[in-house]
């Protein structure tokens, strides 16, 4: 006689409802709570400090929850930090996303802020979540190390001493490699599609224009925001 053994999900249905609804900014400040998935991200989260609630490491489990196409090895459910606003360091480089909407690409910019020792990252209130899922799997950890700050940049901007340097890539701007460069101030990437809003673009003091080598003038209409960001943020800390 043959016998079967079943086994019962651990997880029950109202643990996945929850996980589930943690994929909305909604459902993430309702409970507190947010999903990162990918050992490496996990464990960067832990030894940052992040509380987890549960870390899930059975691929059969993570399969019910996940948000990826192809799930990883480990996903955490991890409490929302309670980190309070952080003021402006007037000695340091700091990033300034006005509407920056596309996941991947916040993911990216927090990515790379991170590789070039920018700490922090003033946000308007019309960019996207950093805690979505896909914010924090395209970040490859690097959300444990780098803050984001959602304000309005329109006062922050108005706050700051006259001298203070804005940067910003502009069509109008200056060759950014022929420019002097100084190791403090703000730099400001604009919306994917609009660029930065027109009362801010009035604050900015330093404006920079990456410039294209195309030899014959036939090239891509723009750079992609965070390929921007990458480009800037290099040329700042090789000088």
């Amino acid at each position: 006689m043959l016998f079967f053994l079943y086994f019962c999900n651990v997880i029950s249905k109202n643990k996945i409802k929850l996980i589930h609804s943690l994929e909305t900014k909604k459902g993430r400040e309702k409970v507190g709570l947010f999903v990162a998935e990918g050992p490496k991200v996990v464990k960067d989260l832990l030894q940052a400090g992040f509380i987890a609630k549960e870390v899930f490491e059975d691929i059969e489990d993570i399969k019910e929850i996940s948000f990826l196409q192809h799930p990883q090895s480990m996903l955490g459910v991890f409490h929302l930090p309670t980190n309070g606003f952080k003021e402006l360091s007037m000695n340091q480089l700091v990033l300034a996303l006005d509407g920056v909407q596309d996941p991947g690409n916040l993911g990216t910019i927090i990515r790379v802020a991170d590789w070039f020792g920018i700490k922090d990252i003033y946000c308007s209130h019309d960019t996207a979540d950093c805690w979505n899922p896909k914010v924090v799997q395209a970040t490859m950890g690097s959300i444990a190390r780098v803050q984001l700050h959602y304000v309005d940049l329109n006062k922050m901007a108005e706050s700051l001493p006259a001298d203070y340097p804005i940067y910003a890539t502009l069509l109008d701007g200056e060759n950014i490699y022929k420019q002097e460069l100084s190791h403090h101030g703000m730099i400001v990437m604009g919306n994917e599609g609009k660029g930065i809003s027109p009362l801010l673009r009035t604050k900015i003091n330093r404006k920079l224009y990456i410039p294209s080598y195309s030899s014959d003038g036939n090239t891509a209409e723009s750079l992609n925001v965070a390929i921007a960001t990458s480009i800037v943020c290099a040329e700042f800390r090789r000088r």
